[in-house]
């Protein structure tokens, strides 16, 4: 028997003689999340042994070949994706690892998606981030090791969880000096309300990730915690390591993009983000009402320089941000599929896709038309039968192919009967499978009727008999 790196060079290169990609999974698939859960940090125990070195990498194109993937064939997996996202919270000790592979797989689930990067921390053995300050031992446990391990024994697919820009909640900073919070606060993405008073603070300075961590803390409802600069060239690197590391490391039958956007059109007002746009429209990538290459200032002096050069041209500023996240899932997606084409790439997306284009700059229809995403999983998180109906529609018709689109549904919003309305809805648009936002709410604050677990009650009333 061929090995299964020996194996993924052949099907690499054959996937680059034929001018097109290969992307089925030999095992089942999963999809991701939204609303985040219990906040985690960092910080490896100093007892845990340190991880293995990583293997030299394997050489990958730098750019994507026009047309690669004008061909790209529906991903083969099981005939109804059944998935769960699993938040890290559930990723702490073996025995909840162990509990939630047994109870997705009697349940009828085929599909785990679990949370490996939370906030900048590792739930699997990192070289490149700290350990998650919630993992309780033993000494050297992997969650996400040991989920792959009893997940393919029970017939599960199982995807990695990763969690893009979102790095830490409006809480106190994470304990490990390691951490990018602490040790990268240059990182940093900025809202404009914070543009003025960081312009010419060192970002050194404690004052500003305080001001950050104050900033979302005040605005819980529409800022999820402290986000990284999607402009940062050592951001965007960091975020492909840990792809590539997780690919290299892990059987893993794909890996899922989380939190890959901007939290708002109010982001990112960095003073690197904003030099880093002047820089971009000073190349020639945009300019309007006059303001082009030739009017472009070589810095900015000022917070208030900035901002007005920024408010002149609002169409390049967004194109520009636009630009950040899409330019990351297309080099990420082509360096899969270059090291290891029969893994799943997949997303969770704003279901409202012009939302997501206009207010996030993720432009999710986009990558799928590309080629650079095998799987959309639209967050229809909204007990509206009737709206989860339009967006998982949208989806599908945005998609194309069935199987390129899982339904996010928000168990936690609907309960008992109307997740089942919502998976019903789901098949009946032709979703390649649903996704349940999350096991953690299902099994720690679902309502049980007759005894009956949640999980157990939709295997029993929508997936039984299991093909």
């Amino acid at each position: 028997m061929m090995s299964r790196s020996f194996r993924s060079a052949v099907l690499a290169l054959t996937a680059l003689m034929a001018g097109c990609t290969v992307v089925g999974a030999p095992v089942p698939i999963p999809p991701a999340p939204m609303p985040p859960s219990a906040e985690a940090g960092g910080g490896r125990p100093a007892d845990v042994e340190a991880p293995a070195e990583r293997p030299a990498p394997i050489p990958v194109a730098e750019a994507p070949t026009p047309g690669l993937h004008t061909g790209l064939q529906p991903v083969r997996t099981f005939a109804e994706v059944r998935g769960l996202w699993v938040v890290r919270s559930t990723m702490t000790s073996e025995a909840e690892v162990l509990a939630m592979v047994e109870k997705a797989a009697s349940a009828g689930f085929n599909t785990l998606i679990v949370q490996v990067r939370g906030r900048a921390d590792a739930f699997y053995r990192s070289s490149l981030e700290p350990g998650a300050e919630t993992i309780s031992g033993p000494d050297g446990f992997d969650p996400l090791a040991l989920a792959v391990t009893e997940g393919h024994r029970r017939g599960l697919a199982v995807h990695a969880w990763v969690n893009t820009h979102l790095v830490w909640g409006p809480a106190p900073n994470p304990r490990s000096p390691d951490h990018l919070v602490n040790a990268r606060p240059d990182w940093l993405g900025v809202p404009r309300a914070l543009a003025e008073e960081l312009f010419t603070l060192a970002p050194g300075d404690p004052r500003y990730v305080d001001a950050l961590r104050r900033y979302a803390d005040r605005n819980r409802g529409t800022v999820e915690g402290i986000y990284t600069s999607p402009s940062h060239p050592e951001v965007k690197a960091r975020v492909h390591e840990v792809w590539m590391e997780l690919l290299d490391r892990y059987d893993l039958d794909g890996i899922h993009f989380d939190y890959i956007r901007f939290p708002s059109g109010d982001f990112d007002y960095s003073r690197g983000g904003l030099e880093r746009f002047r820089a971009w429209v000073a190349a020639g990538n945009g300019g309007v009402g006059g303001v082009g290459p030739a009017g472009v200032p070589e810095r900015f002096s000022t917070a208030g320089e900035a901002l007005a050069f920024v408010d002149a041209q609002p169409q390049a500023w967004a194109d520009f941000r636009r630009e950040q996240i899409t330019g990351l899932v297309r080099r990420i997606y082509h360096d899969v599929k270059a090291r290891r084409p029969e893994v799943v790439v997949s997303a969770a997306v704003i279901a409202d896709a012009d939302d997501a284009f206009r207010h996030r700059f993720q432009d999710w229809p986009g990558w799928l038309a590309e080629g650079i995403l095998d799987i959309a999983v639209p967050m229809a998180y909204t007990p509206d039968n009737a709206r989860f109906d339009r967006q998982i529609s949208e989806a599908r018709s945005a998609a194309g192919v069935r199987e390129r689109v899982w339904a996010g549904v928000g168990a936690y919003l609907n309960g008992l009967e109307g997740t089942l309305d919502k998976i019903d809805l789901a098949r009946a648009r032709g979703a390649g499978g649903v996704v349940l936002f999350s096991y953690d709410w299902a099994v720690g604050t679902a309502p049980g009727e007759d005894d009956e677990p949640f999980l157990e009650r939709v295997a029993r009333e929508r997936f039984r008999p299991v093909p």
